[in-house]
């Protein structure tokens, strides 16, 4: 059985690939349900994945073969059932550019009936219902792609069913939302979303993904989703990703929960948290506003990779070549199993051979085209990823260096015996010049209702760029930035708009001190937060005592940051050096005076 159909469309095949790719979209919107993986490894370190589920009255079960696309081109996948009227099934899709932008659409569902149920479904045309339906569908989304709009395919979706009271609570909820200090004009566009949207929408909301597509700030909506768990509208989770495939294979509602390591048995391999790489935090509704049945639509699909650029089964011994370009980018190289990887700088030159053998995959002798490679003596999968995966990623890193998250989850925290490594944070430390002589000075009821309203001050500016105060000590703060420049330009900001600070005080001005780096350090609680520690931390708190007040004294490390070099660019930096207590050597810093940044 084999059914064909081709179209050709006013939209080059980039544009096409974002919205026919989605199959998981696809698949709700054809109306079939989710489905069940199980995962099982093998001896010879593979691993055999079952899908179960039901159609059409028929108890399913197969073999999923991965996915095979490369990204603009084309997408195929075949399934060996084990149950059911066929005894395989698959579908495949090939996008060959036109002359003046268009694309040539081949679309194909083949497969083999294995009963008398299956040649029934044939006879009477079920499959080509079910196709015709898909044509449709394929259609919608070319009209989309021609059009040039933003976002997925408008598909016709299955009524979503909220739970008993849902609709209510959802309301009630959006309001406390929208009158609260995260809420940032999207209280409305969220409930709209947790309402309305497919379930491939909302079964993992990820904030970044969500600023991305809203067009809105990343901080504002990391605020909302934050916020939103807080007023029932949502449930966070703590996603313990693959660092290999980046599937979330634990997840725990609480950080105190999450585990030190994980199986994956996608890949076939333990693997450990690590705050900065792969410890992600998402989210989905909250159950008794809309339950979220588990499964997937479309599990190993392109586009619920989307990092994945190419993803090729190889038959033992067998070579292939592809023939389309590889923009420029930063690229891993590895198979889907167990074995090793190869990174490499794609200059949109010539590109190395990859192949795939018993140690995993390597790269090999440049040439003009995408080649592949199976020197294995079983089948391999080779993939092609961009090493960019985490830009949507909300990291435990990123997440827990952000003031909304202190201020709506407090409790959460790690366990009392438990430290992360963390590969970097921004550290600012800031103290008053002179406090001492303040309190005598004006008093101390002035002096502390000043100091309190200073620091008010400061976690506006720490909390506008994105980091968070993790403590004050007397009259000095620490804070932490997930990003070296949001750190960089919050110190900036501080003392740039100080003078105004001080124009709204009755009783004294004030001049801060400010001190930052940026290095690794180790996340553990303390008194019931979290705290970071490490020479890092030590570091920028002996920098901010080089300060004289109104000015900002960087660490050399902090200051040759790719991110901040373009934020320094504009002010002439002194070059200094001093003994700093607990550092061997002198330690080489940096100063913007207060004269330069007002200048400037």
């Amino acid at each position: 059985m084999r059914r064909t159909r081709s179209w050709h469309v006013d939209a080059p095949p980039d544009r096409l690939w974002r919205v026919l790719a989605d199959t998981a979209r696809f698949n709700e919107a054809s109306g079939l349900g989710k489905y069940q993986l199980e995962e099982l490894p093998q001896a010879d370190g593979s691993v055999l994945r079952i899908g179960r589920s039901r159609i059409m009255g028929f108890g399913l079960e197969w073999n999923e073969r991965p996915y095979e696309w490369l990204e603009g081109s084309h997408f195929r996948q075949t399934r060996l059932f084990r149950k059911g009227p066929f005894s395989r099934f698959g579908i495949s899709a090939e996008l060959t550019p036109e002359a003046s932008g268009r694309t040539r659409i081949d679309y194909v569902l083949h497969g083999e009936p294995a009963n008398i149920f299956g040649h029934a479904l044939v006879a009477l045309r079920q499959i080509d219902r079910a196709f015709r339906h898909m044509g449709m569908l394929v259609e919608t989304a070319s009209r989309h792609a021609e059009a040039g709009e933003p976002g997925p395919a408008p598909f016709e979706m299955p009524t979503v069913e909220l739970a008993p009271g849902g609709r209510e609570r959802l309301e009630a909820a959006r309001g406390r939302l929208a009158a609260g200090p995260y809420g940032h004009g999207l209280a409305d566009r969220l409930a709209t979303l947790i309402a309305g949207a497919p379930d491939v929408d909302v079964e993992q909301i990820r904030p970044l993904k969500l600023a991305r597509e809203w067009g809105v700030s990343r901080l504002a909506a990391v605020e909302l989703a934050l916020a939103a768990t807080r007023e029932g509208m949502l449930r966070l989770s703590w996603d313990l990703l693959c660092p290999r495939c980046r599937g979330a294979k634990r997840s725990v509602a609480a950080l105190d929960q999450l585990p030190r390591g994980a199986h994956c048995p996608s890949c076939n391999i333990d693997y450990g948290a690590d705050f900065t790489e792969n410890v992600e935090l998402s989210f989905r509704p909250a159950p008794s506003i809309r339950p979220v049945l588990a499964g997937g639509f479309c599990i190993a699909g392109p586009m619920s990779t989307p990092h994945v650029v190419m993803q090729q089964i190889l038959a033992p011994g067998e070579t292939r070549e592809l023939a389309a370009p590889l923009p420029p980018g930063r690229y891993r190289l590895r198979t889907i199993d167990p074995g090793e990887t190869a990174e490499f700088e794609h200059d949109g030159g010539a590109l190395p051979a990859f192949v795939a053998d018993a140690s995993g995959a390597r790269l090999d002798a440049v040439g003009p085209a995408i080649r592949l490679a199976n020197r294995d003596a079983r089948e391999r999968v080779l993939v092609l990823e961009r090493r960019d995966w985490r830009s949507d990623a909300l990291t435990a890193k990123a997440a827990t260096a952000l003031q909304a998250f202190r201020d709506l989850f407090a409790d959460q925290v790690l366990r009392p015996d438990e430290d992360v490594a963390i590969d970097s944070v921004a550290l600012m430390f800031t103290d008053l010049e002179g406090s001492t002589a303040l309190y005598q000075r004006i008093g101390d009821g002035a002096a502390y209702n000043l100091v309190r309203d200073h620091f008010a001050y400061l976690g506006e500016a720490v909390r506008r760029h994105e980091g968070t105060l993790v403590k004050t000590i007397g009259d000095a703060v620490m804070a932490a930035f997930a990003d070296p420049a949001q750190a960089v330009a919050a110190a900036l900001s501080v003392q740039r708009h100080v003078g105004e600070f001080n124009a709204r005080q009755q009783d004294a001005a004030i001049r801060i001190k400010t001190g930052l780096h940026v290095g690794p350090c180790i996340a553990v609680t303390m008194n019931g937060r979290l705290d970071y520690f490490g020479s890092a931390v030590n570091l920028a708190a002996r920098l901010q005592g080089e300060s004289g007040g109104g000015d900002v004294v960087i660490s050399e490390a902090l200051a040759a940051d790719p991110a901040v070099r373009p934020l320094l660019a504009p002010f002439r930096l002194s070059d200094e050096r001093a003994r700093l207590k607990g550092f061997a050597e002198p330690v080489p810093f940096h100063r913007l005076t207060q004269d330069a940044l007002l200048a400037n």
